[in-house]
């Protein structure tokens, strides 16, 4: 099994923060508070406020899931690619 190292790990949590700045962003556009976001996506405000700190649990990077994307982009009307930041880290072994 692969172990990922430290410089992955860093470029990855940057673009965490990338993509909390793009989903703060995009609800504010939206003049919709967290709480609204969240429970229409069917998260709680605990999780969508992590996600807006770029974290999916306390000290480690967002990584939230397909569905979860998809469903705040429907709450934002907004596309999936608007929330993903473009140029993406390198995931793959190395």
């Amino acid at each position: 099994m692969t172990r990922r190292n430290e410089a992955t790990e860093q470029e990855w949590s940057l673009y965490s923060q990338r993509f909390a700045t793009t989903l703060r962003s995009v609800r504010e556009r939206a003049g919709l508070s967290q709480e609204e976001v969240a429970y229409r996506s069917g998260l709680t405000r605990y999780t969508y406020q992590k996600y807006e700190k770029g974290e999916s649990r306390p000290g480690n990077p967002a990584n939230p899931t397909l569905r979860t994307l998809i469903a705040m982009a429907q709450v934002l009307a907004v596309s999936v690619d608007e929330l993903i930041p473009d140029a993406p880290p390198d995931l793959r072994a190395r």
